[in-house]
């Protein structure tokens, strides 16, 4: 019996519009995941359900998966039979594969003829070492697709029912990361300029380091009484959201033990996640997101 999917172009609309849910996909012309390239590819902030078609179609085409600490395994069940699955994980202040060890890693499937998925947490370039990996590849002549992912630091907030950007409070939003390649305190930053720039500061990779951002902050202009938000395990069931104040950091965090991966997000933006706060229990029942 001939799929619909192998009709002629002129049979394509009636072919897929004969099908209902996500079997309408399979009739859709994906771009082609080759052997011998390497897709990088952002998983989302941790919900399943936040992946991209173009994230899910890598995984039901590619021969080896490589994927990082922060990916749902929940996402891992949606990978075609048969596919190789291998855990290249950094996480920090733990035993963690070297990043050049991984991006040579990917380099030798690559050349083994595979067709190999880099899944990674988030956004690939957005604090998730994709540019260093992508870098490494295109100078050994490794082909390769970029495919984003939301990054915990627009889907982390928007599950905490807070607006990055909000017309009437503000029009910018600064991302840092919290620590540097070595996992100290990042020494480029200017921070009299980072306190000025922004209302809202995202901050990635924060917890380790929080105390001294928060001195620095405040060292440079920011409010004492500006609100800190603390979003633990984004996007998840188990996603928890703490509240302090700059000047208050220090005593909460002595009082309380927010879980990591976390958000620090540090803003005025009290009044609306009181009001946008969505994400109730309910709703997390659903493990998809």
């Amino acid at each position: 019996m001939q799929s619909p999917c192998n009709t002629g172009a002129s049979d394509w609309l009636s072919a897929t519009a004969a099908e209902a849910g996500f079997a309408r996909l399979d009739c859709e012309i994906f771009p082609e995941f080759g052997p011998g390239t390497v897709w990088l590819v952002g998983a989302g902030p941790g919900a399943p359900g936040l992946l991209s078609l173009l994230g899910y179609h890598a995984l039901q085409h590619c021969d080896v998966i490589v994927y990082d600490a922060l990916v749902n395994s929940d996402i891992l069940r949606w990978a075609r039979r048969g596919a190789a699955v291998e855990f290249a994980g950094k996480r920090g202040g733990k035993p963690s594969p070297d990043q050049r060890d991984i991006s040579f890693r990917l380099i030798d499937l690559a050349r083994e003829g595979n067709r190999v998925l880099r899944l990674k947490g988030g956004d690939p370039f957005i604090f998730g070492r994709g540019g260093e990996e992508a870098g490494q590849l295109a100078k050994a002549g490794i082909s390769f697709r970029i495919v984003p992912g939301i990054t915990a630091g627009i889907g982390g907030l928007a599950y905490a029912g807070i607006p990055a950007t909000h017309r009437d409070i503000n029009h910018s939003v600064l991302f840092l990361t919290g620590h540097d390649a070595t996992g100290a305190m990042p020494a480029n930053v200017n921070w009299k300029a980072v306190a000025r720039a922004s209302p809202v500061i995202v901050m990635y990779m924060a917890m380790k380091h929080l105390l001294q951002i928060a001195h620095e902050l405040l060292a440079n202009g920011r409010d004492a009484r500006e609100q800190v938000l603390i979003i633990s395990n984004a996007t998840l069931p188990s996603q928890e959201v703490h509240e302090t104040d700059l000047a208050s950091v220090e005593h909460y965090l002595r009082t309380h033990a927010p879980a990591t991966p976390a958000l620090v997000v540090v803003g005025n933006l009290s009044p609306w996640r009181a009001i946008l706060d969505w994400y109730g229990t309910s709703l997390r029942e659903n493990k998809i997101g």
